[in-house]
C-alpha cells in the first residue's frame, strides 16, 4: 500500500462506498464498487485496522498458501482511488469492505478523514435491499439524502425513513453532520431470488451512478450477465408453477403503478442514456452497448449462459434505507 501523502492532487473526487452485509442485497452493492476498482485498476492507498471494527467470530479470517508460505486475509475496509482522464476528468475514491461489528462511529470517523485528506466533494453510498419487485422488470434504484437542497439539485428523494439501519444510513448521517454532501442508492431485489450474484441489480446501480456524477462508466461484461442472469431466472420460474403465478402478480402491480411514470422526463432519461451508449466516444474510459442497463426482458437472450440461483420464497425482508 502507499501512503496518503503519496497520493496525488485529486479532480474533483468523489467517494463511492459498499459494505458487505446487512445492506448489500445479492451482493449488489459490493459487486458495483468491486467492478469498478476491476475495471479502473483502482490503487489501493490505505485499509482500515481490522482490530478495531470486526469481530473475528463473526467475520473471520482467511488462510491461504502464496509460494508455499501460509498467509491470513484479515476482514477489513479498504480505500483504492482511480484516475480517469478525458475531456471531464473526474476521480473516484472507492471504499469497498465489510460492515464492521463495531465502533461504527469511529469507522465513520476514519471514512471521513480520508475524504477531508483527499478534498472529496461529494460521497456515494451504495445500498441494495429485499423488495417485491419482478425479476422481468428493470431495477427499482432510488436515491435518498438527508439534504434538502442537494435533493433538490440532483433531483433525489429526501429520505424520511424510520427504523433499523446499517452502516449505509450510519455513514450517511455522518457525512451530513460533518457538512459533507451525501447520497445513497438503492437497488431493489427482488426477495424470491435473493441469492448472491444479482448482475441486473448491479448493473442498475452502476447505470443510476454514472447518472449522478456524469461520468462514463465501463460495463464490460455486466449487461451480458444480466441478460442471462434473468434467462435463467425466467426458465426456474417457468417449472414452478406457484412462482411463476407470483412473479405475474408483482409484474401486473408494478406496471399498473408505473403509468404515470411513461411520459415527459422518464421518457427523456431514457433516451439520452440510449444515446450514450450507442456513442462509443461519449465519456471518457467507456465502452458502448447495446442498450447495457439490464432492464429490458431477456427471454429472446441466444447466449444461454445461465448461473442464477433457484429462486425460492421466503416469508421475510430485510435491509434498509
Amino acid at each position: 500500500m502507499i501512503e496518503l501523502e503519496g497520493v496525488p492532487e485529486l479532480v474533483d473526487p468523489v467517494m463511492v462506498a459498499a459494505f458487505e452485509g446487512w445492506n448489500d442485497a445479492g451482493d449488489a452493492a459490493s459487486t458495483a464498487v468491486a467492478h469498478l476498482d476491476k475495471e479502473w485498476k483502482g490503487q489501493v492507498f490505505a485499509a482500515l485496522d481490522a482490530e478495531d471494527y470486526y469481530d473475528f467470530q463473526v467475520n473471520r479470517p482467511t488462510v491461504f498458501v502464496e509460494g508455499g508460505v501460509r498467509k491470513i486475509t484479515w476482514p477489513t475496509t479498504r480505500l483504492s482511488v482511480i484516475r480517469i482522464g478525458g475531456d471531464k476528468p473526474r476521480d473516484l475514491v472507492l471504499v469497498r469492505g465489510i460492515e464492521p461489528s463495531m465502533r461504527w462511529r469511529s469507522f465513520c470517523n476514519e471514512l471521513l478523514g480520508f475524504a477531508h485528506e483527499l478534498g472529496v466533494e461529494l460521497v456515494v453510498v451504495l445500498g441494495a435491499l429485499l423488495g417485491d419487485t419482478p425479476h422481468t422488470r428493470p431495477v427499482p434504484v432510488s436515491g435518498v439524502t438527508s439534504d434538502a437542497d442537494l435533493a433538490t439539485r440532483m433531483d433525489l428523494e429526501e429520505t424520511k425513513y424510520e427504523g433499523p439501519t446499517g452502516i449505509v444510513g450510519i455513514l450517511q448521517e455522518a457525512c451530513t453532520h460533518a457538512g459533507v454532501p451525501a447520497v445513497s442508492l438503492w437497488a431493489a431485489v427482488p426477495h424470491y431470488v435473493s441469492q448472491p450474484p444479482n448482475p441486473k441489480a448491479t448493473l442498475a446501480l452502476l447505470n443510476r451512478l454514472e447518472d449522478l456524477i456524469d461520468l462514463r462508466i465501463p460495463l464490460g461484461d455486466l449487461a451480458e450477465d444480466a441478460r442471462a442472469w434473468q434467462l435463467g431466472v425466467d426458465q426456474l420460474a417457468a417449472e414452478d408453477s406457484e412462482v411463476a403465478e407470483y412473479v405475474q402478480s408483482l409484474e401486473e402491480a408494478r406496471d399498473t403503478a408505473e403509468l404515470p411514470e411513461a411520459s415527459g422526463e422518464a421518457i427523456a432519461r431514457e433516451f439520452e442514456r440510449y444515446l450514450r451508449r450507442r456513442d462509443p466516444g461519449a465519456g471518457p474510459g467507456g465502452h458502448a452497448t447495446d442498450g447495457g442497463d439490464g432492464s429490458s426482458h431477456l427471454r429472446d437472450n441466444p447466449s444461454g449462459r445461465t448461473r442464477p440461483p433457484k429462486p425460492p420464497r421466503p416469508d421475510s425482508d430485510d435491509g434498509d434505507e
